[in-house]
């Protein structure tokens, strides 16, 4: 008798599907939103430091991410999910206003706003989830969000490109607003059951810094979330020097293209098999494979190979969603409901924000440095990501000390 793959299972569950459906429908326009608004800028006032803003004003919210997130728990979470999705259509027809240079500014403030938008939207969605979806397919249903993910990227930005070219910014803030609204029919047809969470007894500072005390104390969940977040600190250095390895393979820039899209393929496949995968290693073993591939193809990179550079790109791509989806689904299972969205919060800001710092330390050692030296040091450093997968774990710690006595 064959096996069923898992994945199947979490696409008959009716709420899983609707899920992923939402996922696909407002990733395809994030993705497509996320390319166009830095050519727009760089077409209005022909600075790549302007550009390069966009970037940033949608990064800048996740440094208040655990407070942002603190919000998923003071109220239900499929209205905020709903909610979330239909003020971000409405703030995106703003950018109708964006003509001339002098507009600009607007551009950077429906991007803060979709970032931090974003952010309430993850720890709504992260907190949902545990309820429409059963625990023991968490794991699968994380992959395939992943797959989801990752494949909007290979097909989306090139899409709001031709977009942009062919009627211009304004249509595809308009294509981007389209999206969260059918992802709001999608998530709307969710089957969950909410009660109403009880009036906090503390502040809003308090209720925040409790969700944070939770993720450090728990023997699980900190060594997981302090694995990602290193692993993506080397994979923002990593990303920093892609137009370096492409120089030094000879290419036109537009080859980052090639590697980006291989990368995505990469992470896709992993996606379809980390349900399996992480019931099978466990999430520190699963997170510390990952690691290891990340850091060889991290390392191989700094050879001037066309083919070693596709396979590379794959392999970052495989390794890399490891860390990720084994720290967030193990916060899902581990984290009590009324603490889950503030929690999930906290942790998406302790991996995510790394990437940032790490993207700028990648831009200033490249031309000091050379890519190859850099490339070599980060695929030797990052096997120390997975250091604090090697802690035992507080109960096993304890039964040794008894053994010991």
């Amino acid at each position: 008798m064959t096996k069923t793959w898992t994945g199947a299972r979490v696409l008959r569950d009716r709420n899983a599907g609707l899920y992923l459906g939402g996922v696909v429908v407002s990733g395809f326009g994030t993705s497509a939103m996320w390319l166009a608004a830095g050519v727009w800028v760089k077409d209005l006032t022909g600075s790549n430091g302007l550009a390069a803003l966009c970037l940033l004003a949608m990064w800048a919210p996740s440094l208040i991410g655990p407070a942002l997130g603190t919000l998923a728990d003071r109220t239900r979470r499929k209205p905020l999910l709903i909610g979330t999705n239909l003020a971000l259509a409405a703030v995106l027809l703003a950018l109708f206003a964006v003509g001339s240079p002098g507009r600009v500014w607007l551009v950077y403030v429906v991007l803060f706003l979709y970032g931090a938008a974003g952010i309430v939207h993850d720890a709504a969605e992260s907190a949902l989830v545990t309820a429409a979806v059963d625990s023991s397919l968490l794991g699968d249903f994380n992959g395939l969000r992943m797959t989801a993910t990752e494949g909007m990227k290979l097909v989306a930005p090139l899409t709001g490109a031709g977009v942009y070219a062919v009627y211009g910014g304004p249509a595809v803030a308009l294509l981007d607003a389209v999206t969260f609204v059918l992802a709001t029919g999608l998530y709307a047809g969710l089957r969950v059951r909410e009660s109403r969470p009880e009036p906090p007894t503390t502040g809003w500072r308090a209720q925040t810094a409790e969700g944070a005390r939770y993720l450090w104390a728990h023997p699980r969940l900190r060594p997981l979330v302090l694995a990602g977040g290193i692993t993506m600190l080397c994979a923002g250095v990593n990303g920093a020097l892609i137009y370096a390895v492409v120089d030094g393979l000879g290419h036109a820039p537009s080859y980052a293209g090639v590697l980006a899209a291989v990368q995505g393929l990469g992470s896709v496949a992993v996606g379809l098999t980390s349900g399996a995968a992480l019931r099978r290693l466990g999430a520190r073993r699963f997170a510390g494979w990952g690691i290891a591939v990340v850091a060889a193809g991290v390392a191989l990179r700094a050879i001037p190979s066309d083919p070693v550079a596709l396979v590379c790109s794959a392999a970052i791509g495989v390794g890399l969603p490891c860390a990720l989806i084994a720290a967030f689904t193990t916060v899902q299972r581990e984290t009590p409901d009324r603490l889950l969205g503030r929690t999930a919060a906290t942790a998406s800001t302790l991996v995510f924000a790394p990437n940032a710092i790490g993207l700028a330390v990648g831009a200033g050692l490249v031309d000091p440095l050379g890519h190859r030296v850099v490339l070599v040091v980060l695929g030797v450093l990052l096997p120390w990501a997975a250091l604090p997968l090697r802690q035992r774990p507080a109960w096993v710690r304890e039964r040794q000390r008894g053994v010991a006595r």
